[in-house]
């Protein structure tokens, strides 16, 4: 913590290429990493998302959710979801934005459960890294936003 985050560019489920830096700029960032869309714990851990997405919206915050799967499976999964914040693909390089952060997993070629909370000047100001069974509790994100914000 206390470094700054490393900048990417990468399609999001529309297609629409997501850069961080511009993303930071504009407010603080919550960079979730999750292994696989459609399976059990990251489906429901981006349901919380979306859930607490009204929150992070008062807190002036944006979440990125980034998986290693294809954009067109992000898509699927958005839709079938209605997941309505960017669902970034790092398919190619394959997990290469994992990497710059630590969170690639060689063995099983995904990204581990990843956030990062990421302040305007493009610092990161809190993380916590999962295994890949182990859900994360989306109020920790809330609260380290909310740090920001005092």
């Amino acid at each position: 913590m206390g470094e700054q985050a490393p900048d990417f560019v990468r399609a999001d489920h529309h297609g629409t290429q997501v850069r961080l830096r511009d993303v930071w700029s504009a407010s603080t960032v919550v960079l979730v990493f999750y292994p696989f869309a459609f399976t059990g714990v990251c489906t429901g851990e981006l349901r919380a998302l979306a859930g607490a997405l009204p929150r992070f919206e008062v807190a002036e915050a944006r979440v990125l959710a980034v998986s290693c799967d294809s954009m067109f499976t992000l898509r699927a999964f958005a839709d079938q979801e209605g997941l309505a914040f960017p669902l970034v693909s790092d398919f190619w390089p394959h997990g290469e934005v994992a990497r710059s952060y630590g969170v690639f997993d060689e063995e099983r070629g995904c990204a581990r459960r990843g956030t990062f909370v990421i302040d305007r000047s493009g610092v990161v100001r809190w993380s916590v890294v999962n295994d890949i069974f182990d859900a994360r509790d989306v109020d920790d994100y809330l609260e380290a936003v909310e740090r920001l914000r005092t």
